[in-house]
């Protein structure tokens, strides 16, 4: 595994993974579902659901902002993006965008009232994609997360499989014991608790800005 991000790995991998994204995210939609709710989104939110795949999260979301509201989808691989589109052509959502792009380099059409990051690993490792997140964030947003995490250190035999099964879907482990610890400079009162029996959590709270982030 790569010490950082691999933005040209994640395309080549997912590239292979979108076809069947879906079918495998199934065991993870209840979690999905939990960390939408803790956004407490409200008429006329204006939403960024970042690393946003194949669109898994908009159905969601629409109902809650109303036609009001907006949700910006940003993906960096082409294939995932395009069946984001797609389903967004399906369901008729006038107010759901997707840019593809590294989030990094992405052109965010902020401010926005709420940040979703589910299963994101690796946009929460890297310093200038947050830091592009929360520059077109308004101050006082709600910010929610959940995603994979390794277990205890004395459970630490059994983190070989929550490598293996996470391995497709990520190309670092770098942070993986504490993958929220960089969103948490930007999110100072972020409430992280344990999901899917330690092998993954779930985290809330609200943007602050500091003059180490800003």
């Amino acid at each position: 595994m790569p010490a950082g991000p691999d933005p040209r790995l994640a395309i080549e991998r997912y590239r292979e993974h979108a076809p069947r994204y879906d079918a495998s995210a199934a065991r993870t939609m209840p979690l999905r579902r939990k960390t939408i709710e803790l956004l407490g989104l409200r008429r006329g939110d204006a939403v960024l659901d970042v690393a946003c795949g194949t669109g898994l999260s908009f159905p969601g979301l629409p109902s809650a902002v109303g036609d009001s509201g907006r949700i910006v989808g940003v993906e960096l691989s082409p294939a995932m993006a395009h069946l984001a589109r797609a389903r967004v052509a399906a369901a008729g959502w006038q107010n759901v965008s997707v840019i593809e792009s590294p989030v990094e380099e992405a052109d965010l059409p902020g401010p926005f009232d709420a940040v979703l990051f589910n299963f994101t690993h690796d946009v929460l490792q890297s310093p200038g994609a947050l830091a592009r997140i929360f520059a077109a964030t308004r101050p006082g947003a709600r910010v929610a997360a959940s995603g994979s995490k390794l277990l205890s250190r004395w459970l630490e035999p059994a983190n070989i499989f929550v490598r293996r099964i996470n391995a497709p879907y990520m190309t670092t482990f770098a942070g993986l014991r504490h993958p929220w610890r960089l969103l948490a400079a930007y999110v100072p009162d972020l409430d992280v608790r344990p999901a899917l029996w330690g092998a993954a959590y779930v985290a809330c709270g609200r943007y602050r800005p500091s003059t180490t982030t800003a």
